[in-house]
């Protein structure tokens, strides 16, 4: 099973921005920064979660992106999907043709791990994730970097 990059990043941006939304619009860039995601990747991903009615973008000075709607009403699998990802265990991409054209023993077993996390990205909010002590840290220590001046200012 594999989420690629895309995936990762737009739950991680997205995130971000949950966290930073009491603040007011939040540009791609400070984003960029926090988690050290190049701004261009940021612009395709924000670009798709967009046209997913997943996020909104306030033009001008102080402009950026907000949350389209509560972070409690936008589950992790939203977002996976909204980039075009899957989270998919079997080899076959769920076509049943992993053995030579046919199923494979271990197919729906795969299959069944599939649904598993599947319920599980259905069932994890924005809003959750953003309560867990470990996220609560990790986005103050990324905060107290970008003031320090410790990362990178575009990466």
């Amino acid at each position: 099973m594999r989420l690629t990059t895309k995936g990762r990043y737009a739950v991680t941006a997205m995130l971000d921005l949950a966290i930073n939304t009491p603040q007011g619009p939040t540009s791609l860039g400070d984003i960029s920064q926090r988690q050290e995601i190049s701004l261009s990747y940021l612009e395709q991903l924000f670009a798709r979660l967009r046209r997913a009615g997943l996020v909104s973008s306030v033009r001008g000075p102080g402009g950026g992106y907000l949350l389209a709607k509560p972070a409690e009403d936008i589950s992790v699998s939203q977002v996976i999907d909204a980039v075009n990802e899957t989270v998919d265990a079997t080899r076959c991409q769920g076509l049943s043709d992993c053995q030579q054209g046919d199923t494979c023993l271990t197919h729906h077993l795969w299959c069944d791990l599939s649904g598993q996390i599947r319920n599980f990205l259905d069932d994890t909010s924005l809003a959750q994730l953003m309560q867990r002590p470990d996220v609560i840290r990790i986005a103050s220590r990324q905060k107290q970097r970008v003031e320090a001046g410790i990362l990178a200012s575009s990466p």
